[in-house]
Parts: C-alpha cells; sequence; structure tokens
C-alpha cells in the first residue's frame, strides 16, 4: 500500500475519533505518530521539538508561569474582588450581572493570560450567581464560556507569546496590540448580553451607587495593581514577558500568605458571602496557607503538562505537514488568489475554518508560518496580521463542534454541551463582528 493511501487512512481514523471526544492532543499524536512510521521518521523528533522549544525559547518560560498566576490570584480571592467591582461598575443595567461576568473575564485575562482558566474561573464564580439572580443556566453558561475567548488576546496573552516565539516578533508589541482588540472584544459581547437579557427580562437590577463602586474598587486593588505591574514591566522594558510572568507569580504569592495571616484583622467587616462592607476590610483577601501551595501548583503544572507536549507535538505535526506538501500546497493557493484584501479574506476563512476543528495552539503552529509572511509580503504590517490572526483562532474557543470552552464552561456548570450551544451562538456573532471591525484597524 502507497504512503498517501496510510496517511489518507490514517487521517480519517483520527478524525473519527475526534468525532468520538478523543481529546485533540491524543488525536493529534496519533496522527503524528502514524505518519511518522509511514515516512519512516523517528520519534526523537517529538522530543526534540519540544525540547527546542522550551530551551531555545525563552519566552515559552511565561506560558507554565501566567497559569500559575490565574490559580494563585483565584485561591487568593483577588478574582472574586475583580468581578465584585465589575457587578458594582454595571448591575444597574438590565442583564448587568452577566455584563459584569464579561468584565471579569477581561480584568482576569490581563494576569492569567489563558482562556481555559479564564472561563473555569469566572465560569465557576459566576454562574451560580447569575442562575439566583434570574438568568437561564443554559445562558449563564454560554456567557462564560465566550468570556474566556478574551484569555489569549487581553496581553499577558499565552498565545500571543507562542506566535511571537514562532514568527520571530517582538512579544511586548505583539501584548501592546492586542489590548483595543480585546477591549473591543468584550463590548460587544457585553452588547449582545445586555440585548439578549432585555429581550428575556433576565436579571435583577441594583441601584447605583457610587460608594459601593468605590469600596469594590478598592477592594481590587490587589488585583489591579497585579495587572499593572504586568503592563508596566513589559511596555516599558523593565521586564520581558518571562520575567513579568515571574514577578507576578512572586507578588501573588507574597500577598496570598501575609493575607492568610492577617486576615483576622478585618474579618469582622465582612459579610456572610466574604466580601467587605467596609473600606479597611477591603485591604486584604482571603489568601492561602503555605501548605496550599503545592496544591495550586500541582494544578498549573497540569495544564501546562497538557499545553506542554501539545507544542511539542504541533511542530512535529508541522514538519510532517510540510514534508506531505500541504504547506507549500495552501500556500501556492492564497498566493495565487492574488490581491490585498482577497489574501486576506482567505487568510481569515482558513483560520476560522480550522478553529473550528482545532485548538488555538496548534492553529498557531501550523497555519500561522504559511499565512503571515503570505500577508507580510502583500503589504500588511505583521503586528495587525498577528492580531487578525489570534483574534479569529479565539473566535474557535466557542465554534461548535470543538469549542474548547464550551467543554470547559460545561465541565465547571454542570450544564451539558449541546444545551448551551444556542446562547453561545448569540456571542459568537458579536465576536465575528468584532473580527471584521479588527481587519479594519
Amino acid at each position: 500500500m502507497i504512503d498517501s493511501t496510510w496517511i489518507t487512512l490514517i487521517s480519517l481514523g483520527v478524525t473519527v475519533l475526534f468525532m468520538l471526544g478523543v481529546p485533540v492532543f491524543l488525536v493529534i499524536a496519533y496522527w503524528v505518530i502514524g505518519c511518522s512510521l509511514v515516512l519512516g521518521m523517528t520519534f526523537d523528533n517529538i522530543g526534540a521539538a519540544l525540547t527546542y522549544a522550551f530551551s531555545n525559547g525563552f519566552a515559552l518560560l511565561a506560558m507554565p508561569l501566567f497559569i500559575l498566576t490565574g490559580d494563585l490570584i483565584n485561591k487568593a480571592g483577588i478574582a472574586r474582588r475583580l468581578s465584585d467591582f465589575a457587578y458594582a461598575v454595571l448591575g444597574w443595567l438590565r442583564g448587568g450581572l452577566a455584563m459584569a461576568a464579561l468584565g471579569a473575564c477581561g480584568l482576569f485575562a490581563a494576569i492569567s493570560g489563558s482562556n481555559s482558566a479564564t472561563t473555569a474561573t469566572i465560569g465557576s464564580m459566576m454562574h451560580p450567581e447569575m442562575v439566583k439572580g434570574g438568568y437561564d443556566t443554559r445562558f449563564a453558561a454560554a456567557t462564560a464560556a465566550a468570556g474566556g475567548t478574551v484569555g489569549i488576546i487581553i496581553p499577558p496573552s499565552i498565545i500571543f507569546i507562542v506566535y511571537g516565539f514562532l514568527m520571530n516578533l517582538p512579544i511586548s508589541d505583539l501584548f501592546v496590540a492586542g489590548i483595543v482588540p480585546g477591549v473591543l472584544m468584550v463590548l460587544g459581547m457585553q452588547f449582545v448580553c445586555w440585548l439578549v437579557a432585555r429581550a428575556n427580562n433576565w436579571g435583577h437590577i441594583t441601584p447605583l451607587n457610587l460608594n459601593r463602586i468605590l469600596r469594590t474598587a478598592f477592594g481590587a486593588w490587589l488585583g489591579f495593581f497585579a495587572i499593572g505591574l504586568v503592563l508596566w514591566g513589559i511596555y516599558t522594558g523593565k521586564f520581558s514577558p518571562t520575567e513579568a510572568a515571574a514577578v507576578t507569580v512572586g507578588f501573588c504569592v507574597i500577598v496570598g500568605v501575609l493575607s492568610r495571616w492577617l486576615y483576622p484583622l478585618v474579618a469582622r467587616g465582612m459579610d456572610a458571602e466574604g466580601r467587605p462592607r467596609t473600606y479597611a476590610a477591603s485591604l486584604l483577601v482571603e489568601g492561602f496557607r503555605i501548605r496550599d501551595l503545592p496544591e495550586i501548583t500541582m494544578r498549573s503544572a497540569q495544564i501546562t503538562g497538557i499545553l506542554a507536549p501539545l507544542i511539542g507535538i504541533s511542530v512535529v505535526m508541522q514538519q510532517i505537514l510540510s514534508l506531505l506538501g500541504a504547506q507549500a500546497a495552501i500556500g501556492e493557493w492564497v498566493a495565487g488568489l492574488g490581491g490585498y484584501w482577497v489574501i486576506l479574506a482567505a487568510s481569515m476563512a482558513i483560520i476560522f475554518v480550522a478553529g473550528i476543528v482545532l485548538e488555538s495552539l496548534p492553529v498557531t503552529i501550523i497555519l500561522a508560518p504559511i499565512l503571515a509572511p503570505l500577508a507580510v509580503q502583500n503589504g500588511m504590517d505583521p503586528i495587525h496580521f498577528a492580531v487578525i490572526f489570534l483574534v479569529g483562532a479565539s473566535i474557535g474557543f466557542v465554534t461548535p463542534p470543538y469549542g474548547l470552552n464550551l467543554y470547559v464552561a460545561s465541565s465547571v456548570t454542570g450544564v451539558p454541551y449541546m444545551r448551551l450551544l444556542r446562547y453561545a451562538l448569540y456571542y459568537l456573532g458579536a465576536l465575528l463582528a468584532v473580527w471584521l471591525l479588527v481587519r479594519w484597524l
């Protein structure tokens, strides 16, 4: 049997596995292993790709550190303070609580840089609150899923780090370029949320209270400080993204441990749900114990342990596709279309279709080296195209059938995957509109 037939059968086989719900990492791994055996390639490539990525790509070391940061601020109670502030600002609007959940996703993303961590953290906190507030449980779960998409756009972004590493672009410049699109994504989803909530009369409206806004803003000062620390360090050149991630981890550990010791001093100023009633009580968060650190680190290590091999295996997948001529074929087809706008539209269509069935990481690793050079050759700024590429890749998180955020939200909320799809499509429309807008910026 000729090689092409074997590769076709292997591809069909892994497609069936994917449709049966096998994790995407295993699907890609099976395809890579099968094709490697057919083509006579050694498995050393996988380990070599992973070793090269993390030994020669210092920036990639920021990825596990930002994931750890997300877990630390959640455990310390900082994430809760950020969501309380968002609700204080938006609670007077119809759908304010759900809009606050989306705003909290944006704030959390500005520290964690992870879509799955954003969805899981904000979803687990805000979904019960939204259900108690009169929202449909399916809509509440879809809101958490959609909000998580900004996790890879608002800096610091893990996927921007990977893209910058692959395409040799300044990561700091990519971070700066991601701010406005990330904010637009949040605002677009909040507008849709307001429309849907208003049409269904969902949510309780709370009076606009300036004192409450100021108190919750004061209570979220640690979160704002962490965001400011990351952004200041990166944009002023004081820290590299990796160093900023390490500094933020150290800050969160110190704050979490010290707050745990000092929290009893302000505990009397808390209500039954652990929210501060006074400015003095807002100074500290619940924190965590030193003995909690191994558990927190282990959870982050588990996520990193999934992402790191995925990077290595995706790089080998890219090598195999190049050897088979797939990358060249796609590149020639896109280049043959001619014209700046036609190539851009074709690239966006390819990114969207790929995002339907693949996570953003393999999409970036496989397609960025093909599409980015073509875009640059046709006059597009490489930073601008990077933003267009990654906003499109992020939309895949809420695009069936893969839609990683949909699965994460389903897992943390208990709402079946198929039941939250209806409302996820509303948010998908908003994100597509923002994507087209980003194209013109």
